[in-house]
């Protein structure tokens, strides 16, 4: 089954032990009852054609794909079959429940579940010496909970979709709201310096030389002193020039290489989606210019962009690959996959790629999109480093 949280998954586990306890335990009462009769040799192939039926759908889930509906119907036709010739493997239909839950849509499962659970009651009350009320209650009391916890665990898991989103949200708001206070620190700092180091710098080399030309003809030696001194302030005010712009450009944030700055993204895009999202790199790495790491971090963005929006995905992969003269960026996806030929004239995942492709040529690179329907996505982008080497 597609496990969407940890609770799901577990679940899952405990559905197929469920129903391999309850095939087995069914076993063990039919045969203590009856023995070698004439029906057992039946019901223990029933039982095997069930057990491998479903082994092979649990299996295989991740390629069936459209044929789910398909394989639950083979389970429970055989089920059925197994409840007509002994009731006692009715109690079999518990664990259905929660796998018509998962793989058919609401009003279908209403009527699967309804299905079952009649199946379930009729078994029981031709096994019964007399009537009782709770043949009938209790079936109904078991889908109704199973139906109601499954449905819940359902609305708990977009409402906790919902919260992630809003929280990456309201973290980009925050990122956002530093990134202005910073500019505006800097700002101030820059005033500052700017009024103590180079305005009262360039102030005094005005004064010095409007003295040095009210004195040039009537004391020449005056005026060449204040020349000198406004040349050693000029000097001064250079070198505090020097100084904070030096400042400036030295880090003061948390800077981070290219690497480092696709594995942050790789963890900001899984717990969203609720999918996994690894990145490693390959090659002795080595600096690459600023403008090359920017774009290809913004390859990046907008290539994750599409497997969350579009590829229903499970599972992705970046790979970042130091060659002698070129970087490779490799972004791959198990989700549905696309025919690439159709979405580069049409759908919003062609826009992407032509931007992607927009971007690359400014960069000098290149792009190469493997991808079927069903098949998943591979994108190799290749961009050459020679020139900042």
């Amino acid at each position: 089954m597609k496990p969407h949280t940890g609770v799901v998954t577990r679940l899952n586990a405990a559905m197929h032990a469920g129903f391999f306890l309850l095939l087995a335990a069914s076993v063990a009462r039919f045969v203590a009852a009856h023995g070698s009769s004439g029906a057992t040799p039946l019901i223990l192939s029933l039982t095997g054609a069930l057990a491998l039926v479903y082994v092979a759908g649990v299996l295989s889930w991740a390629v069936l794909g459209r044929w789910h509906q398909v394989w639950l119907a083979a389970v429970i036709g055989v089920w059925l079959a197994l409840v007509v010739a002994a009731p006692s493997f009715a109690w079999c239909a518990v664990p259905l429940f929660f796998v018509c839950l998962q793989v058919l849509r609401p009003r279908t499962v209403i009527v699967v579940v309804v299905l079952l659970t009649v199946a379930t009651i009729l078994a029981q009350l031709r096994i019964a010496s007399e009537f009782d009320p709770s043949i009938v209650l209790a079936p109904i009391a078991v889908a109704l909970m199973a139906t109601m916890t499954f449905l819940q665990l359902d609305r708990d898991r977009k409402k906790l979709g919902n919260l992630v989103k809003d929280l990456l949200g309201a973290r980009v708001d925050l990122a956002q709201s530093q990134r202005l206070a910073g500019m505006m620190n800097e700002r101030e700092r820059l005033a500052r310096e700017i009024h103590d180091a180079l305005a009262q710098g360039l102030s005094s080399m005005r004064m010095l030389l409007q003295a040095a030309q009210r004195s040039w003809d009537t004391d020449p030696e005056l005026a060449k002193a204040h020349v000198s001194r406004a040349v050693d302030a000029a000097g001064d005010t250079l070198a505090e020039a020097r100084r904070f712009v030096q400042d400036l450009g030295s880090p003061r944030l948390d800077a981070t290489d290219l690497a480092e700055s696709l594995k942050d993204l790789a963890e900001q895009i899984g717990f969203a989606a609720m999918h996994e999202v690894r990145f490693q790199t390959s090659g002795d790495p080595y600096p690459l210019a600023p403008r090359l790491e920017a774009g290809l971090l913004r390859v990046a963005q907008g290539a994750l962009a599409n497997v969350s929006e579009h590829a229903g995905a499970e599972k992705a992969a970046i790979t970042l690959t130091y060659l002698a003269d070129k970087v490779v960026l490799d972004i791959r996806d198990d989700g549905v996959g696309f025919d690439p030929a159709s979405a580069r004239t049409s759908g919003d995942r062609g826009n992407g790629l032509r931007m992607i492709s927009e971007r690359l040529a400014e960069l000098g690179g290149e792009m190469v999109v493997e991808s079927a329907p069903g098949e998943g996505t591979a994108l190799a982008v290749t961009v050459p480093t020679r020139e900042v080497r």
